[in-house]
């Protein structure tokens, strides 16, 4: 990674909380969720189906939809944010659940204060208005469906034409235009394509379309809900590729949302797990890849072949995530856990014990320093050299993957049918 990652917090969440439905009967998707996001960083968030990511991150930009609901927390952004509200609501906007603004409690919970400053604002109790200044502007979304998540029956150029619109009233038509092809061009494909309809472009045209729509208006924060799910190989290579060159270029910070920790190594600084709603590890990106420190972060990390050294049984993690509407006691993990001792099965694990002077922290009894820690849980983080020359290997041998990909497609495509030679290639894929 380069090294544009500032000190500065542009995002804090402190003890969001989020359930989908009330009472009794609520399942608690998101619980007592502390996430920090600095300006330029890339963040993952790693974690299998249902584990709680997109919940929380569309709880962070109040994109939920009912019967999702906050029910304790803060998430404060610390951009350039006018000190008046947009709305001329009192300072902090509407409410979230009935609760006061300006850190009240949230549904009888305290809601933490976060420390980005006094000049920051309370996502959870921001008004609509509000909200919608800072949507696009500050923090945009790339979405986990890019055929979904585009209009269907409007060109390309029109839907960049309506955020443009939207958020910049004053731009005229020409420069919406000009700025629309810029946009596609600055991902990669020719603005001549702006004419063109979503079912006329590949996956990872419309991948990058949606990339290109959430920078539309350099936002200083995107949120990327896994971006390059069902493409191939190569095009997620390319993605990601130019995702990283525009991170360097303008600035934005990611957070990026992902149940692939392999692809997070690479292109993200640091990571956070999430298992069954509570984050489980959070450590810079080469600490977990090389050194995890929870058990379910190495059982992901054992779910994929290594494409270098000897051959070796891929454990991968046993059973299936459990039912939140019937968790486990104590650990939720601990009936997968292959280092389960008495006490994980009848108490709950700490909030994420710092561990190593600070620099990580993992919320797991076997790191609480009474018990002996397995030898797969407490390996050294490699040296950087040594984590750049593993690191170096294996980017070679993804790349060596991709370039075998590419070279099937190729060969597959030397015969072309006579409806595929009659059809012009336009653009990238």
């Amino acid at each position: 990674m380069s090294g544009v990652c500032s000190p500065e917090v542009l995002i804090e969440v402190r003890g969001l909380c989020v359930n989908y439905g009330l009472g009794d009967d609520a399942v608690r998707a998101v619980v007592d969720a502390d996430l920090e996001l600095r300006r330029g960083e890339v963040l993952g968030l790693a974690g299998e189906s249902g584990s709680g990511k997109s919940t929380l991150a569309y709880a962070i930009t109040r994109l939920l939809r009912p019967p999702g609901v906050i029910t304790a927390g803060s998430a404060r952004f610390a951009g350039p944010v006018s000190g008046a509200p947009l709305d001329g609501a009192p300072a902090g906007g509407a409410p979230v659940n009935g609760a006061p603004a300006g850190g009240a409690p949230v549904n009888g919970a305290p809601v933490s204060v976060a420390s980005v400053g006094a000049s920051s604002v309370n996502l959870l109790t921001a008004g609509q208005r509000e909200l919608r200044g800072l949507r696009w502007n500050e923090i945009a979304v790339v979405l986990q469906s890019s055929m979904n998540a585009l209009n269907p029956v409007l060109s390309i150029g029109t839907q960049f034409s309506d955020v443009l619109r939207a958020h910049r009233p004053d731009m005229s038509r020409a420069y919406r235009q000009a700025r629309s092809g810029e946009l596609l061009e600055m991902v990669g494909i020719p603005a001549d394509r702006l004419s063109s309809y979503p079912h006329e472009l590949s996956g990872g045209m419309r991948q990058r379309v949606m990339i290109a729509t959430a920078l539309a208006l350099d936002p200083s924060v995107v949120i990327m809900d896994e971006p390059t799910t069902a493409l191939d190989v190569v095009t997620q290579r390319e993605i990601l590729e130019e995702l990283m060159a525009l991170r360097d270029r303008l600035g934005f910070a990611v957070l990026f949302i992902s149940h692939d920790l392999s692809l997070l190594a690479e292109i993200a600084d640091s990571i956070t797990v999430m298992y069954a709603g509570r984050l489980v590890e959070r450590a810079g990106a080469n600490a977990i890849f090389r050194a995890p420190r929870h058990p379910y972060s190495l059982g992901l990390l054992s779910s994929f072949p290594s494409l270098h050294g000897p051959r070796r049984v891929m454990d991968g993690i046993p059973g299936s995530p459990p039912d939140l509407r019937n968790m486990p006691s104590g650990c939720s993990f601990h009936p997968r856990c292959g280092y389960t001792f008495d006490r994980c099965r009848t108490d709950p694990p700490p909030v994420l014990l710092d561990l190593e002077a600070g620099t990580r922290a993992a919320a797991c009894w076997l790191q609480d320093g009474r018990v002996a820690v397995p030898v797969e849980l407490a390996r050294p983080v490699p040296a950087p050299a040594e984590a750049e020359r593993a690191g170096a290997a294996e980017r070679a041998g993804a790349a060596e993957r991709a370039g075998a990909a590419e070279s099937v497609g190729a060969a597959g495509s030397e015969a072309p049918t006579e409806h595929a030679a009659a059809e012009p290639t336009r653009g990238r894929s």
